[in-house]
This record gives C-alpha cells, sequence and structure tokens, in this order.
C-alpha cells in the first residue's frame, strides 16, 4: 500500500511505515499541490504528524475520498477534522512500530 506521510516527521513514522512493507511517500507541507505531486490520489492512508496541519485533512479527502487518515500526533484534533480522521493517536502511548502495524 502507498501510505501519505505529511508534515514532520519527528517520531520516524514514516521509516516504520517502509518497514511493514508499504511504500512512502512525504511531504512537509500538505498543501493540494504538494499532495497531489507526492501522489495522494493511489494511496491508500494519510499519517498527518501535525495537527496543525489539520486543514489538510478534507483537501486529501477531496483527492481521494478512499483514503485512511490516522493522526498522530500529541496536539489535539481541531473539531472540524476530529470527524475525517479514522485513527487519532498520541505518540506517547504508542510508538511508530505499533502504529505501522496496524496500518
Amino acid at each position: 500500500m502507498r501510505v501519505m506521510v505529511a508534515g514532520p516527521d519527528e517520531r520516524d513514522i514514516a521509516a516504520a511505515i517502509e518497514a511493514e512493507g508499504h511504500e512512502v511517500a512525504r511531504v512537509d507541507v500538505a498543501n493540494r499541490p504538494a499532495l497531489e505531486e507526492a501522489g495522494v490520489l493511489e494511496a491508500g492512508a494519510y499519517v498527518l504528524t501535525e495537527v496543525r496541519q489539520a486543514t489538510s485533512i478534507p483537501v486529501a479527502l477531496d483527492l481521494n475520498e478512499d483514503l485512511k487518515v490516522v493522526v498522530y500526533d500529541t496536539e489535539s484534533l481541531p473539531d472540524f477534522a476530529r470527524g475525517q480522521a479514522d485513527l487519532v493517536v498520541d505518540p506517547e502511548l504508542l510508538d511508530p512500530d505499533a502504529v505501522a502495524a496496524e496500518l
């Protein structure tokens, strides 16, 4: 599966996802052009590592409505995006390997 990882990856979740055998595409700033260029249309999952970029969730879902959305950050997800996320995980509770294994 192709997985899009958006935002800074301070906990190396992209490496954990790759170790599970998935193809990873990365974007630091998750705006529409960056998501399109990185291949979000072919992705099966979208992992957001910075809730300050929560507006990217509806953008990503607009481009690919079949995405599974995972938010992996210690900050709280804004209400407008909470209903669009399939899974919200605090890195203090689950390490990247555990999250990657569930993808």
